[in-house]
């Protein structure tokens, strides 16, 4: 989305103000306008992929609290990766489920995945990377949405 709103930045009329206008400056809104459209329905489609996967766990117990994020990190690639670990609590083996959210600094949703962590030993702590799905610029911060033990 920066991208096309830079190359709205830099159009012009003929009479050079500063007023997009013209057939190229409605195509690049069209296009800007069809981009944030399809970015808040893969967003839309993602929470609700998410919401399914966790829904569909049976006998699940909500364990935000046993679950910490480190620093998200950006690679070379523009994915953003951010180390995920889980402890548990319970004396028996159990599985995890949990939700991290990439939003910007203003809080905006970028990106949401699930990571799960099979097999847990009891009292044991057990680590993994969520990974953004697609490349995200800027500053980019991290939250568990959701965390469930099965």
């Amino acid at each position: 989305m920066a991208l096309v709103a830079a190359a709205l930045t830099g159009c012009t009329d003929e009479g050079g103000g500063s007023t997009p206008s013209g057939p190229a400056a409605s195509r690049a809104a069209s296009a800007a306008t069809s981009l944030s459209s399809e970015a808040a329905e893969a967003l839309a489609s993602a929470k609700a992929e998410a919401k399914r996967r966790l829904d569909q766990i049976q006998n699940g117990v909500d364990v935000k609290d046993d679950v910490r994020l480190g620093e998200p990190v950006t690679a070379v690639d523009g994915r953003t990766r951010v180390p995920v670990t889980v402890h548990n609590t319970t004396d028996a083996q159990k599985s995890f489920a949990v939700q991290v959210d990439f939003t910007d600094q203003g809080g905006n949703l970028l990106d949401t995945v699930v990571v799960t962590m099979d097999d847990i030993p009891a009292g044991a702590t057990a680590k993994a990377d969520a990974r953004s799905t697609h490349d995200l610029a800027g500053e980019v911060h991290t939250t568990v949405y959701r965390a469930v033990r099965y």
